[in-house]
């Protein structure tokens, strides 16, 4: 047997074992960029930062919410919310987000008032040991970017992240006979006027319309809109829309935040 030659093979299988060299691998495959968080919590033995070291400008995805109401965007999106800062929830994969662990995550009390609460801009809440700050934004895009609003911290995760989103719909009148229609990245919980109306679980990635809610009535006035999204590794973002019966969605409505 030729000795030197099993050695260098041997090394080359445990380098492959252990992922390019020692380096833990990204989702996509490849390796991870220096400050870059491959997966939350990293791997046994190979130690990997928690936090991004690139902050994304957040000016790319969204604007400051301003006084007064905004309207939905053409195709009926709600781009008005009132983000909290991510709430941290490692998870090394999003095969766990089965309902019984989603509806365990999901209602457990991370901060005072939770299901309640009507944030303002700058309002913080104490989670942990940590505080975090509501963040009233316009989406520049239809779908919410959560990974890129995370990635604008420079102290906060991207990965095994939980976010709570916040928006007020006024109607003129009783719509009725409405569905919330929303996709997620990863899976999420929505709730209208305090009532759990969908959840969407499983490892799944944002698709338009990707789960709907039984018929609902957006009453006239004054509607909270409130939701939940969590993921371990990859993307995170949300779109959702109310839609009518027959697939065409609702417009008649304004979003009215930051509240007065």
């Amino acid at each position: 047997m030729n000795i030197p030659r099993f050695k260098t093979v041997l090394m080359t299988c445990l380098v492959a074992m252990l992922g390019l060299s020692g380096f833990a691998q990204t989702p996509g495959g490849t390796p991870p960029r220096p400050g870059q968080n491959p997966l939350p919590g990293g791997f046994p033995g190979v130690r990997q930062p928690q936090k991004i070291q690139t902050p994304t400008n957040r000016a790319d995805y969204f604007t400051k919410a301003t006084a007064g109401a905004v309207s939905p965007d053409d195709d009926g999106f709600i781009r008005r919310w009132v983000l909290l800062e991510p709430i941290d929830k490692p998870n090394r994969t999003n095969t766990v987000f089965t309902d019984t662990y989603l509806n365990q995550a999901f209602d457990t009390l991370y901060f005072k008032n939770q299901f309640t609460v009507l944030p303002k801009d700058g309002d913080k809440v104490k989670v942990g040991k940590l505080n975090l700050t509501w963040n009233a934004l316009d989406s520049k895009l239809y779908n919410v970017k959560l990974y890129r609003y995370a990635a604008s911290m420079k102290e906060r995760r991207v990965y095994g992240v939980l976010f709570w989103a916040v928006t007020v719909i006024d109607c003129p009148e009783d719509i009725t006979n409405v569905r919330l229609s929303a996709g997620s990245n990863s899976a999420s919980k929505w709730w209208l006027n305090g009532e759990e109306v969908l959840l969407l679980s499983g490892d799944r990635r944002m698709v338009v319309d990707d789960g709907q809610s039984h018929r609902l009535t957006l009453k006239k006035g004054r509607n909270v809109l409130r939701a939940a999204v969590i993921n371990g590794p990859g993307m995170s973002d949300f779109c959702v829309r109310f839609v009518h019966e027959d697939g065409t969605p609702v417009k008649n409505i304004t979003i009215n935040y930051p509240l007065q």
